[in-house]
């Protein structure tokens, strides 16, 4: 699996974040991993989750660090291929002003692995370097998950990858994302 960093791309008050990794399972095995209950409650750390798996289909999570709770419909469902969902978060301190963001998961086939392409859009601008590290952390935990590793400690990690995000300002124990 690769280690790539993320791209954040600024776009006015709101920033795009990229990630592309190659897992060594099938694009079935990695939806289950995406797009179920069971497969997000570890990497994720999800300690609720409703899928109702269907274009239109509400979505409703509690999950990372600091159990944010975001709802959100699905845009996009194309098992075993892409899911784009709306991930709305209320304000809560480190996001004063709340998320509505689009977060999309585009799985393709080559030959025994999947690409995944991860898409987060429309994220505050303010908030969006603390994603950065956040979500390769969580990148690395599906990795793990789908390999049947120990999942790695999300902060331990988090520690880690800030050092090679400098878009990241804050301190560790703040952000959860």
């Amino acid at each position: 699996m690769q280690q790539d960093k993320g791209t954040l791309v600024e776009d006015g008050e709101f920033a795009t974040l990229t990630f592309r990794r190659v897992y060594r399972h099938s694009p079935a095995r990695m939806w289950d991993a995406i797009a179920t209950p069971d497969g997000l409650r570890g990497w994720l750390m999800c300690t609720h989750a409703v899928i109702e798996g269907r274009v239109g289909g509400r979505i409703e999570m509690i999950s990372g660090p600091p159990a944010y709770h975001s709802t959100g419909e699905i845009l996009v469902w194309d098992p075993p291929k892409v899911l784009e969902y709306e991930w709305n978060v209320s304000p809560v301190p480190e996001m004063p002003h709340g998320q509505h963001a689009i977060f999309r998961y585009e799985l393709t086939q080559e030959g025994d692995a999947t690409h995944l392409v991860v898409t987060y859009q429309k994220i505050g601008k303010e908030v969006a370097g603390g994603f950065l590290p956040g979500l390769h952390v969580f990148l690395d935990r599906l990795g793990a998950q789908l390999d049947g590793r120990i999942l790695p400690d999300w902060m331990h990690l988090f520690n880690e990858r800030i050092k090679q995000y400098p878009e990241w300002h804050g301190h560790a124990t703040d952000s959860g994302k």
